[in-house]
């Protein structure tokens, strides 16, 4: 008899984390003088990235944070997007600054991200943000990831000892939830699109942890019975009745059937990453107002 998995919810937990946000940023704004605040610039007009951008603005609005939220043309040049981040690493108000990826094709990110002061980088990806992730140092972390391991967390979810396979090699989610689960104990294997028998090191992984941006690569026979499956991945499908829906990297049907735990897609790990940014970006005022012992 096969039973179903149990749903790793994360749109309930980021509903409960952004409540103990809400009631935290009431306490030290009572001290600080003033809201915890949070620039999201956007260049462009994607859907997609103008969907997030609005989610993440409207969350910020929920929790009591204010949003300093910048949206440039298609056509704004390298200079002018480095000159708004100055301006905002100067801005007292600003506690978090994210740029909002992709960017269009003429622009490079590297130097942006960069640019960004590593006490406001909301996103975690400052060089010296990762490096003081890899020493295992307080600081600020990717959202993605910090976010799969809160969910973990939330579920009592050993990490300890437990084989854990992650799909995807990213500077965003592969490389620092690979971090992340070293940190706890776990023995990490990466895979990744050159990895061969790839099937037999998926069925080996008590853990696994697909951010490989394929839709549904991960089937049933490729997950051991009893696993814990986290998908990172959104995808978005069009069927051929020209319908198109949101499918992760995992075929939720299948491997529901095999697995312990999954992370359904959507309502899985997308709200912990917005929650992750807007704590990180409280984490960062507070740090900033020297009451991180609150």
């Amino acid at each position: 008899m096969s039973q179903t998995a149990q749903l790793l919810d994360g749109k309930t937990l980021a509903q409960k984390m952004q409540a103990e946000l809400r009631s935290r940023i009431q306490s030290l704004q009572a001290e600080i003088g003033r809201k915890p605040g949070l620039a999201v610039l956007m260049v462009g007009d994607n859907p997609a990235s103008a969907v997030y951008v609005r989610n993440k603005e409207k969350a910020c609005e929920q929790i009591g944070m204010a949003s300093f939220g910048q949206h440039f043309g298609a056509n704004t040049t390298q200079a002018e997007l480095e000159a708004a981040i100055d301006r905002l690493n100067e801005d007292p108000n600003v506690d978090g600054i994210l740029i909002q990826l992709p960017l269009p094709d003429h622009l490079d990110a590297v130097p942006l991200l960069h640019r960004i002061h590593p006490d406001k980088d909301a996103d975690g990806l400052h060089p010296l943000n990762l490096g003081k992730l890899v020493r295992g140092e307080p600081g600020l972390r990717s959202c993605t990831p910090a976010g799969v391991m809160r969910l973990l967390e939330e579920y009592q979810i050993g990490l300890s000892g437990k084989q854990a396979v992650v799909i995807g090699r990213s500077i965003l989610v592969g490389k620092p939830i690979a971090l992340m689960l070293l940190a706890e104990d776990a023995t990490v294997t990466m895979a990744h699109s050159r990895t061969q028998n790839l099937s037999g090191i998926t069925s080996e992984a008590d853990i696994l942890i697909v951010a490989a941006g394929r839709p549904e690569l991960v089937t049933a026979e490729m997950v051991k019975p009893g696993a814990v499956v986290v998908d990172v991945g959104i995808n978005r499908v069009t069927s051929a009745d020209g319908k198109s829906r949101l499918v992760g990297d995992v075929h939720f049907d299948s491997v529901q059937q095999v697995a312990q735990f999954i992370t359904p897609v959507p309502g899985g790990i997308g709200p912990m990453t917005v929650t992750m940014l807007l704590h990180n970006t409280v984490w960062s005022y507070a740090h900033r107002e020297g009451k991180t012992h609150t």
